[in-house]
């Protein structure tokens, strides 16, 4: 996606503030231009600026200057809102079909519309009114992290079979082992994975180094002499396609999704992303320290890591079990069994 030559200036100026200046991903960066440019296609449905029945992708955002900006409601972003939790609106970054977004997915967009109001407001005082500096945000329930057992990791990796399978097993593993996010294992290299560690490129362009255990490292060597003859000239990718092209993260979740259901294992509970928190679990299980599993995951702060610690925290089945009520059972004939006795 182009927003240099797609977006109006205004929003163009904000989005390279956060490319070169804050030095967000592109991915990030992309993010931020679709919340706008939706956020705004229906300001101007909603002024009577494109017609009602128009959809979101046929209006047109290019007259977008500052004063359209300044002219926003806080009561026309509740509308917004609005809008997004109860009509379908159509998923620009997946195949997916069209859905209301939940509570987290409209947090997410409240957010980029702070920072683009906190842009013009407070970095480049082009405003004096942030109409969203009262916003309150949706409330989002605190779900604990999805993963799979130790077991069950086990029956993935051993599902994995057909023309890939050297591939997709060393994909699995390196989610397994080292919690890779998507994003960053499709952006691997060839020369990133050397030895017996993985330069990876994370959030906000930050790099780490991940090093890999003995299962990642043969899976790694398995594949190379494959990824030689299916990589094409010019390919750098270390994760190449059947089209001798870099994996997309589309085709990375097309092969989890496919190998889950030869695991037997429900593809709808789990997906790539489940994979790293079963890496961050099963190392917290198996005795690594938090502030250790922080860096393999490459989080800026230790509470997004210290989620995992409640998934299976032995102190809390240390605890339940000290309870003095903990070996107690009703004995037969005391009242308890087929109702009380007349």
């Amino acid at each position: 996606m182009d927003y240099r030559s797609e977006a109006p200036q205004i929003l163009r100026d904000f989005l390279v503030y956060h490319e070169t200046i804050r030095g967000h991903s592109r991915a990030t960066v992309d993010e931020y231009y679709l919340d706008l440019r939706n956020f705004f296609r229906y300001i101007k449905i909603i002024r009577g600026l494109a017609p009602r029945s128009a959809e979101l992708d046929d209006v047109s955002i290019s007259d977008i200057d500052l004063d359209f900006v300044a002219s926003v409601t806080l009561s026309e972003i509740y509308d917004y809102l609005a809008f997004l939790a109860r009509d379908k609106v159509k998923n620009e970054q997946s195949r997916d079909k069209e859905y209301g977004l939940n509570a987290a997915s409209r947090a997410r967009k409240i957010s980029t519309l702070r920072s683009f109001y906190n842009y013009l407001t407070v970095k480049t005082k082009q405003l004096s009114v942030n109409p969203v500096a009262d916003l309150d945000t949706p409330k989002i329930e605190k779900a604990l992290p999805r993963y799979l057992t130790l077991e069950e990791s086990e029956r993935l990796l051993s599902s994995v079979d057909g023309k890939n399978k050297e591939r997709d097993y060393c994909i699995l593993c390196i989610f397994l082992n080292c919690g890779l996010r998507i994003s960053e294992l499709v952006g691997l290299d060839e020369n990133d994975v050397r030895g017996d560690s993985i330069r990876v490129l994370g959030k906000g362009n930050k790099q780490r180094i991940v090093y890999m255990n003995d299962a990642c490292k043969a899976a790694v060597e398995a594949y190379r002499p494959v990824r030689a003859i299916t990589a094409g000239p010019n390919c750098r990718a270390f994760f190449v396609s059947n089209r001798r092209e870099r994996m997309s993260r589309a085709a990375v979740h097309h092969m989890v999704k496919e190998t889950l259901l030869k695991a037997r294992l429900d593809p709808d509970m789990y997906s790539a992303h489940k994979l790293r928190h079963t890496a961050a679990t099963l190392m917290l299980q198996n005795g690594v320290d938090v502030r250790t599993v922080q860096e393999v995951l490459g989080h800026t702060s230790l509470n997004t890591t210290q989620i995992y610690t409640h998934v299976d925290n032995a102190e809390l089945h240390i605890a339940a079990d000290a309870n003095p009520l903990a070996k107690f059972s009703p004995k037969p004939g005391d009242g308890r069994e087929g109702g009380e006795k007349e």
